[in-house]
């Protein structure tokens, strides 16, 4: 006696089925990754931002008559370079190092839009002599900088229709 199967094109339901319910989690681990790249690029951002901020304030502390004087202050990129091959003045020495961080930021962060630095002796119980300036004494009063770049991946509020919103990073130092 012989018994007909009945079971015809049952397993290839399932074969289709579970090709589907496959290609959807791969298509949600295809989603993770790309939300992964979004943040490690702008976990990069954010670091190249507060490397080339600690970069010019090191460079202020470096110069603190040339901050005093207020050659820092201004807007950036700035435009030309000082050469200090032999040496400089504070005012030519803030210049070079306005251009190198223009360089900089141009080059580590090119989606800046601008950035800035104000430095103010508002506060400062003294103020230092033109012979004390060139001894170099400490600055006392405080600086702020800006730094603001447009930044891909997820949009919050204020974000562009490009998917980019613009984030601006603030400090307020003592060089």
């Amino acid at each position: 006696m012989q018994h007909a199967s009945r079971q015809r094109g049952i397993t290839l339901i399932e074969v289709l089925i579970a090709l589907l319910i496959f290609s959807i989690g791969l298509m949600g681990v295809a989603g993770l990754l790309v939300m992964s790249a979004r943040s490690v690029h702008t976990a990069y951002l954010r670091t190249q931002v507060t490397f080339l901020a600690q970069s010019m304030a090191d460079r202020m502390s470096a110069n603190v008559i040339g901050v005093w004087r207020g050659y820092y202050n201004g807007s950036y990129p700035s435009s030309g370079v000082q050469r200090c091959t032999q040496g400089c003045t504070p005012q030519q020495l803030a210049e070079h190092d306005k251009g190198l961080w223009s360089s900089q930021l141009a080059t580590f962060l090119p989606s800046a839009t601008k950035a800035k630095i104000s430095c103010s002796a508002a506060g400062v119980s003294y103020t230092p002599t033109p012979d004390q300036v060139a001894l170099r004494p400490s600055y006392g009063g405080s600086c702020d900088m800006t730094i603001t770049w447009m930044e891909r991946g997820v949009t919050v509020d204020g974000a562009s229709a490009e998917g980019q919103s613009l984030q601006t990073f603030a400090w307020e130092f003592q060089p």
